[in-house]
């Protein structure tokens, strides 16, 4: 019997609370499909940073290299200065450990209301593959003068060959298993020298995969293609920004931050990926008992994926996509249930295969 050892961290606000569904998702899944997990919990995000100083220690990164995945609620907190926590500890990991894909499902559940009138889920149903150690989130750039009227602040984006490749050969692949249709979606108009480069390399490894259609959309028009018509991509590639900016849309469009989960994948398995929900932390509702936990389930179905236990991740998604249908979207304390109760209802479908 399979074992997985997963790190968690929960984080700060609501994180625990999903979190902690998302493990009684997972284990109802191994106890049904025969496999074993274990966990190993970590503090760290806003709460332990104003109690010690520390964000991320070189000691635990050391641990945590050594788990199979990482399951992260959410971290964050009004006191923690922004920076701090995203670049100490969320992109410190990414880097670290080489998580340069970033995958964003876009997809509508039945019964899940969404501000877009007539949308049907047979219309939205895409993944957002993100680079995710590059671009203008590698931290290049620097400010002279500062704090003088006489201030510059410099930010540059870095793209490399090697970078922009490899995740584009990961999004042809995601391509060729679903409806074989890959979108790039950047500014090449404006952005001349980085955008000529991610659309030669998709031209180039294009011909390496001659049943997939390739597309381009400037991320402009993308926002309003997702808005009036999502069902025209598939898979999307793009790079570090507008990869973040384009999936909150996405959220928006698939019903909301509850229900958007999240990887950041290490495809080749050398280090562990991580896997969170992207709703932030709510600090004004934590222990309230009223986080939707839909995110993180569907995050921990995501890395049961990536482990390879295909069959415990459908199940785990299928019994959250009954429950939203049930549930009229489930809109959490506004719906009679709390986040544990529809945690339990979530693994209850999963124990009995419904």
């Amino acid at each position: 019997m399979a074992t997985y050892d997963l790190a968690v961290i929960g984080g700060d606000g609501v994180g625990p609370e999903v979190t902690g569904q998302a493990l009684k998702a997972l284990r109802a899944a191994a106890d049904r499909f025969g496999f074993a997990v274990t966990t190993t919990d970590y503090d760290l995000g806003g709460e332990r940073y104003l109690r010690t100083g520390e964000v991320l220690p070189d000691s635990v990164v050391d641990e945590l290299r050594r788990h199979d995945a990482i399951l992260l609620g959410a971290v964050g907190t009004p006191d923690v200065p922004p920076g701090v926590l995203e670049r100490g500890l969320l992109l410190k990991l990414r880097f670290t450990f080489d998580q340069y894909v970033n995958w964003r499902p876009v997809k509508l559940y039945e019964g899940v209301p969404t501000p877009i009138a007539g949308l049907t889920p047979e219309r939205c149903d895409l993944v957002v593959v993100r680079e995710n150690t590059e671009g203008l989130y590698a931290g290049a750039g620097g400010s002279l003068y500062t704090g003088t009227p006489a201030e510059v602040a410099t930010q540059e984006s870095l793209n490399t060959r090697h970078g922009v490749e490899r995740v584009v050969r990961f999004a042809f692949d995601q391509a060729q298993a679903r409806r074989k249709q890959l979108t790039l979606c950047h500014k090449t108009n404006v952005l001349t020298f980085a955008g000529d480069l991610w659309q030669r390399t998709v031209d180039a490894v294009a011909a390496d995969y001659p049943d997939v259609q390739t597309d381009y959309v400037h991320v402009d028009a993308m926002c309003l293609y997702l808005v009036q018509s999502p069902e025209r991509f598939d898979v999307v590639v793009t790079d570090n920004l507008f990869g973040d900016i384009v999936t909150d849309l996405g959220a928006a469009v698939q019903g909301g931050l509850g229900l958007a989960a999240s990887g950041n994948l290490n495809p080749a398995k050398t280090t562990p990926s991580m896997f969170e929900p992207v709703h932030g932390s709510a600090p004004d509702i934590a222990g309230k008992g009223w986080a939707n936990p839909v995110a993180a389930v569907l995050s921990a179905a995501m890395c049961m994926a990536h482990l390879g236990e295909q069959k415990a991740a459908d199940a785990v998604e299928a019994a959250a996509a009954h429950q939203l249908t049930t549930l009229g979207g489930m809109a959490g304390a506004a719906m009679g249930y709390s986040t544990e109760e529809i945690g339990d209802r979530i693994a209850a479908d999963i124990a009995q295969g419904a």
